[in-house]
């Protein structure tokens, strides 16, 4: 099992690319099942969640060729040889469930394993069955499996009016591409206001759909009656961008370009980033990341977006340890998102645990230590954390941070970390 060692102190300079996101790619790969022919995908991450859904509509019965080094994807559709999504494959990432709403969509009928992915908490996928169910589905559950069929023993769904419970961004992608083959007008109230949605609607445009609002919480899709394959270039990772971003405050001195961060899409880590004392500057299409002096502590309350992304505490939360006083971390999406925690007080970061929100005490020198990671972004958070730690950190367990983050070590060490990926003695 691989681990990744870092010697921290070491100053961060020069250009970074963002690589294409990967919560708009997954959705949009689960959409060429709503089509017959071959769809290109440019500027797709090379991730193990990326090979993870190849390898589900491979198994579906879709002929897929990744070229990596062009971040090229190609897929060609026909008619499905299976119908099921067995749990060996989605256990491995919760977006499988996104095959779910194209799979009833075009053939009448699905069955999709209950999902897996990080242990950040519980994600039902509730409100993606009852939007099914409004549109006409027949949704049981049986032996760990969700089990959809058509109206009329695998019809064509049918338009409908659904309003979410809450704002769900898998929920909001699954109802909108089963909505596009329905007959008749789809509304659903509630969307997640995601970018990775609205992207998702644009490629859906593109296919031939009527999708109107992607993007806002309110979605129109006219139902049509078949689409086609299409050619579409990623937009680049916002939580990626973010991440770096951070990277880079964390080392004084530090001097970073990152190269594809859309700041609008970022705007609540800006804002927070420069309450800090974070110099932000737009240089083109670029975001170039200062931190001279020492920074100030910051209280974050995670939402949906376009509030403080989930995705982004963990990393935040290390910054904070740099701040000099006490600052506030509120995660509100996720119950079990503080599981870096122990990880980083045992490199005596000084972080007290109340419930759903951790107290952070800043400016407390890290030490490096041997830490595991337990999910996608904590991994991300421990790496941060030992750029600027006395000594040697070790990150273990990081074949969760290559679910998210293509090749990391490699490209942090082209700014100047002395950072590598080695062999776990003990995995």
């Amino acid at each position: 099992m691989d681990a990744i060692r870092i010697r921290g102190g070491k100053v961060l300079k020069g250009n970074l690319k963002v690589s294409g996101a990967k919560n708009a790619a997954l959705p949009i790969l689960s959409a060429t099942l709503l089509a017959d022919g071959p769809s290109l995908l440019r500027n797709v991450p090379v991730l193990r969640d990326i090979d993870t859904t190849l390898a589900l509509l491979r198994f579906l019965g879709c002929e897929t060729s990744f070229d990596k080094e062009r971040h090229e994807v190609t897929l060609h559709t026909t008619r499905l040889s299976r119908a099921e999504a067995p749990y060996e494959l989605v256990k491995q990432m919760r977006a499988s469930v996104l095959v779910l709403g194209p799979m009833i969509a075009r053939h009448g009928r699905a069955k999709v394993s209950l999902p897996g992915g990080c242990a950040i908490g519980a994600r039902p996928i509730d409100q993606h069955l009852k939007g099914l169910e409004a549109m006409g589905a027949k949704i049981k559950l049986e032996k760990g499996y969700v089990i959809a069929e058509g109206p009329g023993n695998g019809g064509r769904l049918r338009g409908a009016d659904f309003a979410f419970d809450l704002p769900t961004v898998t929920g909001s992608e699954n109802l909108m591409m089963a909505a596009a083959l329905a007959k008749g007008r789809t509304t659903l109230w509630n969307c997640a206001r995601e970018p990775e949605v609205e992207e998702l609607g644009r490629v859906l445009n593109k296919m031939g759909a009527r999708v109107d609002g992607a993007g806002t919480d309110v979605v129109h899709i006219d139902g049509v009656d078949e689409l086609s394959p299409f050619d579409h270039a990623i937009i680049p990772d916002r939580i990626e961008a973010g991440t770096y971003m951070i990277a880079a405050a964390a080392v004084p001195d530090s001097d970073v370009r990152v190269e594809g961060a859309v700041l609008e899409n970022l705007e609540a880590l800006v804002l927070k980033m420069r309450q800090a004392g974070v110099t932000l500057e737009r240089d083109g299409d670029a975001v170039r990341v200062t931190r001279r002096g020492p920074l100030k502590p910051v209280n974050v309350t995670t939402a949906p977006h376009p509030g403080f992304p989930t995705d982004m505490q963990a990393q935040f939360l290390v910054l904070m340890t740099r701040a000099e006083g006490e600052s506030v971390m509120t995660e509100t999406i996720f119950e079990n998102r503080f599981m870096h925690v122990p990880e980083l007080t045992r490199m005596g970061a000084n972080i007290e645990i109340h419930g759903r929100a951790a107290i952070v005490k800043g400016a407390e020198q890290l030490e490096g230590a041997s830490v595991m990671a337990t999910d996608l972004r904590a991994s991300a958070s421990l790496v941060i954390a030992g750029l600027f730690a006395q000594g040697e950190t070790e990150v273990r367990r990081v074949y969760h941070l290559d679910r998210g983050y293509e090749r990391m070590e490699e490209r942090l060490a082209a700014l100047g970390a002395d950072c590598e990926r080695v062999k776990d003695a003990e995995g």
